[in-house]
């Protein structure tokens, strides 16, 4: 014969399980989010190292330039 408890706790397992698979989905959803914001600052972090690459090279070639239309200092 079935233990009248039986039902009752296979229920009680079943609702754990699905408030841990619930927990474990909004955890992962969030983990995404974050995953997403943290690309997008990569992405923005990129383009400010390649626009201060830019911008070193720029001032790198004006002050070659400059250097050698200057006379040196001990002349």
């Amino acid at each position: 014969m079935i233990n009248p408890e039986t039902p009752k706790r296979i229920t009680d397992r079943i609702e754990e399980l699905e408030t841990k698979f619930t927990f474990q989905e909004d955890a992962i959803e969030e983990l995404n989010q974050v995953l997403i914001c943290q690309q997008k600052d990569i992405n923005r972090l990129m383009l400010v190292i390649e626009n201060l690459n830019s911008q070193m090279e720029r001032l790198s070639d004006e002050q070659g330039v400059n250097q050698q239309n200057e006379t040196p200092p001990h002349y």
